[in-house]
């Protein structure tokens, strides 16, 4: 459906965003804009993942070129938050790449079992899925009413879709699936409830969950984590963002803490490469040092 107050489109062969591109100056200039206009950070995100949802955007929004489409969502700040969720990608799934969660099960777990209270920093949370399936798996496994956590994301859309823990109906078999092999232990349907085409989840797996906006490119830490989870996120950073984050992390983290990555993420060429180990590698799951190793002159 066409936009009040869109550019018309120039109507001579294909449909002009079909044609458009992105130049690095002009994705400077739009980042920089939203920036000072909304105070939203992408400047040091990847320039290339940042082209193809622009290009997206375009097409949706029915803007020919980028100073048309930068014009209207500075002047509309209900059209910018329609731009946020292309720029945040807010997609998930729950339990996603089972083996990560059965390393987590059977790995981290049982050290986190030692504390008599644990603190859990989900940084991109994005809409939820990942919250729920860790709130399950705490709950399985006898931590989840002494954990607290902080679920975080830059997306309030993405932010009030989690806090309801409504998730559509018909994704719910491949959510068993990797349940299932994530190693849980009941059925999935004990986790929700089914109405119309919905699954509404178990609002008590989220009692102790504190949503909260943060940006890893403009926000401090959160203190003394035992466990941080950031999935999927670092890949659409640059080089400088990733560093930054790692950082966040690092100092987030209490002594000997946790930290787990997407399956695509490494801190191998990082800042924070000699501030981790790695606890299971296909995992990407990593422990903090309690020192960075001595150099060998």
């Amino acid at each position: 459906m066409p936009r009040r107050n869109a550019p018309a489109l120039q109507a001579r062969g294909a449909p002009a965003h079909s044609r458009a591109s992105v130049s690095e100056t002009e994705l400077k200039l739009l980042m920089e804009a939203i920036y000072f206009k909304y105070s939203y950070d992408f400047r040091d995100y990847s320039g290339a993942s940042q082209k193809r949802r622009l290009l997206q955007a375009m097409a949706h929004f029915e803007c020919p070129t980028m100073e048309a489409m930068q014009a209207l969502v500075l002047k509309d700040a209900t059209l910018f938050m329609e731009l946020l969720q292309y720029l945040t990608i807010p997609v998930s799934e729950m339990f996603r790449d089972p083996a990560f969660f059965l390393t987590l099960r059977q790995q981290v777990l049982p050290v986190l079992q030692t504390y008599p209270s644990l603190k859990i920093w989900i940084a991109g949370c994005s809409t939820g899925e990942e919250v729920y399936s860790l709130a399950i798996l705490l709950r399985e496994e006898g931590l989840l009413e002494r954990s607290l956590i902080y679920a975080t994301d830059i997306n309030p859309l993405s932010l009030d879709k989690a806090r309801r823990g409504i998730f559509p109906l018909g994704s719910i078999k491949s959510h068993t699936a990797n349940y299932q092999q994530a190693g849980g232990e009941r059925a999935f349907s004990d986790y929700y409830t089914a109405a119309y085409d919905a699954a509404i989840f178990d609002p008590s797996l989220c009692a102790n969950v504190i949503f909260s906006d943060h940006s890893l490119a403009t926000d401090s830490v959160f203190s003394e984590m035992q466990l941080v989870l950031c999935r999927n996120v670092l890949i659409y950073f640059n080089k400088t963002l990733q560093n930054r984050a790692l950082g966040l992390f690092h100092e987030s983290l209490g002594h000997r803490g946790f930290m787990a990555l997407g399956s695509k993420e490494s801190i191998e060429f990082s800042a924070f490469n000699m501030h981790f180990e790695s606890l299971d590698k296909p995992a990407r799951i990593f422990r903090k040092l309690t020192a960075p190793p001595a150099q060998v002159s």
